[in-house]
């Protein structure tokens, strides 16, 4: 498979950042931002580095990233054929907020041949805000990552360690074992 060339990857990118946000939304990161609508004040999917994400090998569609990018253009220009409009590029950009979302909707609905695709997409968005699976999870705290602060992930001491000095049922569950080091690790 060749390389994008430098227009064709920016291409990709805005694409894959305005379905991003479209699945998690988020303010524009300048004024002039195409990719992320600004319908939702603070960081969405794009600010938690969605196509970073998306980008990393471990996830397994980094080789299809241009296929998706181009694939979700061409139905957004149908969609927009639909509407009695030509599409400027890149399509999916192009189109409203409202209008990437009904799009979606229709792509991953029940019975839509390419479901599976799309929700997988849709899922490393979220991955990329609720997870930030392809940080370093005290890094990204400390950088705010918009989804693990909107979530309320404590950060952890300073040593690097996390410790739950307050039981999450209300009460110890167990007590530790009497092997168990200062550090939570047994002896």
């Amino acid at each position: 498979m060749r390389s994008p060339a430098p227009d064709e990857h920016q291409t990709r990118t805005t694409t894959l950042e305005a379905f991003a946000d479209t699945i998690l939304p988020g303010e524009k990161r300048f004024p002039g931002d195409r990719a992320v609508a600004g319908v939702s004040p603070g960081g969405g999917a794009v600010a938690a580095g969605a196509v970073e994400l998306l980008e990393w090998d471990a996830t397994g569609v980094t080789g299809g990233l241009d296929d998706f990018a181009r694939l979700l253009n061409e139905h957004a220009r149908t969609y927009a054929a639909e509407k009695g409009r030509s599409a400027e590029e890149p399509a999916f950009v192009a189109l409203s907020f409202d209008e990437r979302t009904d799009l979606v909707r229709r792509l991953t609905s029940p019975g839509h041949p390419e479901k599976a695709m799309w929700v997988s997409l849709a899922l490393f968005s979220y991955m990329a805000y609720d997870s930030a699976a392809h940080l370093d999870t005290a890094e990204a705290l400390a950088a705010g990552h918009p989804g693990l602060t909107a979530m309320g992930i404590a950060k952890p001491d300073t040593d690097g360690l996390w410790r739950f000095r307050k039981f999450s049922y209300g009460r110890a569950l167990a007590t530790p074992h009497p092997n168990t080091t200062p550090s939570g690790s047994p002896a």
